[in-house]
């Protein structure tokens, strides 16, 4: 795997103090969204469809830290939206790193070059740049022509003035396993340290529905995959564990970790998780004592059926990596198998049908929004 030995041993060591705390549920990783706003319309994308004076809304350089100091994950994602938008993005960003947490600032690169200038290579940071194939497939994949070529050079400009750089690929059902696998050798050319990639959650606000992948059809893709790789003999790096690599081929059955990956953004702490927002907490301890854990999964829950997203099963795979080294070592010495029958999948059978309160919320947060004193408009809007 490309994780640096630091970072790997700051995780594993996290993990164990807080089994050795007897705690059973604890953040991995920190999503912090201080946006929605994007520059750019992706398909599959359920981020962006808000009203304009929510798009607006960012949170301030104080709520980021101290929403860091209040998850205490040793390492902290930077979404969106675009946080390149975000005019104090530097600043957030230097608070994490002095308090020596792991960021991987998340963008779609049309700002990396322009902005490059505000941030200083760092074993802490990661610029974590979105990528959905190869040309043809990402710039249809965010609706707009010349966005693969950008960012590309956007890469290559970051590789050489020292930055930590990764690929962050999200596959749909359109996905060719040729073609995925040609890109996988592209990026392998780029200099970066790996890549994250994962099948494409069926957000319920995306503005394409029918380009989502079941469970079945995602562990198909990855074998198809990973074949290819093997076949070829590419050396592929992934900026991932093993066992959720094996997960995705159909070779592990894991629940999903919710807790894991706790979101942060401009309504609260987000409940379950990254992917679903069915409620807001006012902090993380609510969020963490208040919800409702075991009434969601897969085999839970009709939202969750087809769900094998990287932020909810990448922390089981971590915290199993942690326990049984040996197995993910064999994993990771073999390779991925791609022949053997797949693991029994979780029943669906017993999940509970889902409920939609999207527009409830967003209908409460513009009330509560009216009801707010007016703000400097310097202090309420993105860069």
């Amino acid at each position: 795997m490309a994780v640096p030995l630091i970072q790997q041993v700051r995780v594993a060591s996290y993990i164990m103090k807080q089994k050795l705390k007897g705690n059973r549920r604890y953040p991995l990783v920190l999503m912090l969204e201080p946006l929605f706003r994007c520059n750019l319309a992706c398909s599959g994308c359920g981020k962006i469809d808000y009203p304009e004076r929510i798009l607006d809304r960012r949170l301030s350089v104080a709520e980021c830290l101290e929403a860091v100091d209040e998850c205490g994950a040793p390492m902290v994602s930077i979404p969106g939206g675009e946080p390149l938008l975000h005019k104090e993005i530097d600043q957030i960003v230097e608070g994490i790193i002095a308090r020596k947490r792991f960021v991987y600032l998340c963008t779609n690169a049309l700002l990396l070059k322009k902005k490059m200038h505000l941030f200083k290579p760092s074993p802490y940071l990661t610029f974590s740049v979105h990528l959905d194939g190869l040309k043809e497939e990402h710039d249809k994949s965010v609706s707009q022509d010349g966005v693969f070529d950008r960012a590309v050079e956007a890469i290559r400009e970051a590789v050489k003035r020292g930055f930590r750089v990764t690929v962050n690929c999200t596959l749909f059902n359109n996905a060719e396993p040729e073609r995925v696998a040609a890109f996988f050798d592209f990026v392998g050319g780029l200099g970066v340290e790996g890549i994250t990639v994962s099948p494409g959650y069926a957000y319920e606000r995306a503005p394409v529905q029918d380009h989502f992948l079941s469970r079945r059809g995602t562990k198909e893709l990855f074998r198809d995959v990973f074949r290819r790789g093997k076949a070829k003999g590419s050396k592929w790096v992934f900026n991932q564990s093993s066992l959720y690599l094996d997960f995705l081929a159909g070779n592990q059955q894991y629940e999903c970790t919710p807790w894991g990956s706790p979101a942060r953004n401009v309504f609260g702490w987000q409940k379950p998780c990254y992917l679903l927002g069915e409620g807001y907490a006012s902090s993380f301890r609510e969020l963490m004592d208040g919800t409702d854990w075991d009434s969601y999964g897969t085999g839970k829950y009709e939202k969750c059926a087809n769900c094998m997203v990287h932020c909810g099963y990448e922390p089981t795979a971590v915290t199993d990596t942690v326990a049984r080294p040996l197995k993910a070592l064999k994993v990771f010495a073999r390779g991925i198998e791609t022949e053997k029958p797949m693991v029994e999948d979780i029943p669906l059978h017993a999940q509970r049908p889902a409920t939609y309160v999207f527009e409830k919320q967003v209908d409460g947060f513009l009330s509560e929004l009216q009801e707010e004193k007016p703000r400097d408009p310097k202090s309420s809007k993105v860069a």
